[in-house]
């Protein structure tokens, strides 16, 4: 449990930092540099945010205040670790779902199931809305369930590590409204598959990164041959 809220840029941060030990291991923990570029991603980002390396670091020094992220030296580089099941007292399940939400903002459970592959593989929708439901019972709680808005089939979560959320005026009362123009059940599937082509263009921006990264470190050009 953290002793305050939780700031965007500190958030986006924290959840970089998870995401990125898990998709991109062998350059885990990052870097100041390597950070910075994935909280400045434009793939797989709500909002798309383009914080300097200054932000980022202030962001970084908050979370170390709060027991949620540890400096590590290595060779000459500083790297930085996160704590966020130790710090926010959540299993790693729960620190998947929020580290989702933090980077994509609110999201329905079947959203989440899919975002959060390749953190944790969630059995099935009920294990999900288990932990999500976990998180929203807690004190102070770390999640709430949004009222569906206009055209929604499924409500959506948030996180509530940076305050409460603020619910446009009128979504509850638009419910009933928009239940007859909901969309045909095969929304939902290419919803999923438009997901899956974001997540795999993420992927590939990681990748080209990091070989831009090591291309650097070892002095090539672009015309030198491997």
């Amino acid at each position: 449990m953290t002793a305050r809220t939780l700031t965007p840029t500190e958030a986006r941060v924290l959840a970089v930092l998870v995401e990125k030990q898990h998709t991109v291991p062998d350059s885990y923990p990052l870097s100041l540099n390597a950070l910075t570029l994935g909280c400045n991603q434009k793939t797989a980002r709500e909002p798309v945010m383009q914080l300097s390396e200054a932000e980022v670091l202030q962001g970084v020094n908050g979370l170390k205040e709060l027991s949620l992220v540890n400096e590590v030296s290595a060779s000459r580089v500083v790297r930085f670790e996160h704590n966020a099941a130790r710090g926010l007292g959540v299993p790693s399940q729960s620190v998947a779902l929020l580290t989702m939400l933090m980077l994509r903002g609110p999201q329905t459970s079947a959203e989440l199931r899919l975002h959060t592959e390749r953190l944790h593989r969630f059995a099935d929708l009920s294990s999900v809305d288990g932990f999500l439901d976990e998180l929203a019972s807690k004190a102070p709680p770390r999640v709430v369930r949004l009222p569906r808005g206009p055209g929604e089939r499924e409500p959506r979560w948030a996180h509530l590590l940076c305050g409460d959320v603020t619910i446009p005026a009128g979504t509850a009362h638009a419910n009933s409204a928009a239940t007859d123009s909901a969309p045909p059940a095969w929304a939902d599937e290419l919803a999923a598959l438009k997901a899956e082509q974001r997540r795999q263009a993420e992927e590939l921006a990681t990748l080209r990164a990091l070989v831009d990264r090591l291309r650097q470190e070892l002095g090539l050009q672009d015309n030198d041959q491997a």
